[in-house]
């Protein structure tokens, strides 16, 4: 089974920081490049980090700087630290490969966790 479990975000003010964890399927991880996805209401997905299976990382430029994602192969767990944080990066939190995993023809997404910031 696939199985993408998101946890960490919450409320904070502008110039915060919170660490998002990820516990991903071992089917989903290890070979896999990893990423991190966020969703505000009404917008489409976007892409704000990705992490490879040796450590090379990348970043949409709205978040380089900010924000670092790293990985541990062994608990197969994908992490997205958040430093100061801006209100425009409130949104749903996702973690998935890279490029998203699909299952019989749909992507496959777990609930996510919501980040909220405040002015």
């Amino acid at each position: 089974q696939e199985q993408l479990v998101e946890s960490g975000g919450g409320l904070v003010q502008a110039g915060g920081s919170l660490r998002l964890s990820c516990a991903a399927s071992r089917s989903l991880f290890s070979t896999v490049d990893m990423g991190w996805y966020r969703q505000a209401p009404g917008k489409q997905r976007e892409q704000v980090a990705t992490i490879t299976e040796d450590g090379i990382t990348r970043y949409t430029g709205s978040v380089k700087g900010r924000f670092s994602i790293s990985r541990d192969n062994l608990k197969d767990m994908v992490y997205l630290q958040m430093n100061s944080l801006k209100p425009e990066d409130t949104a749903n939190y996702f973690c998935n490969s890279d490029p998203p995993v699909r299952i019989n023809g749909r992507g496959y997404w777990g609930q996510g966790t919501q980040v909220t910031v405040s002015s």
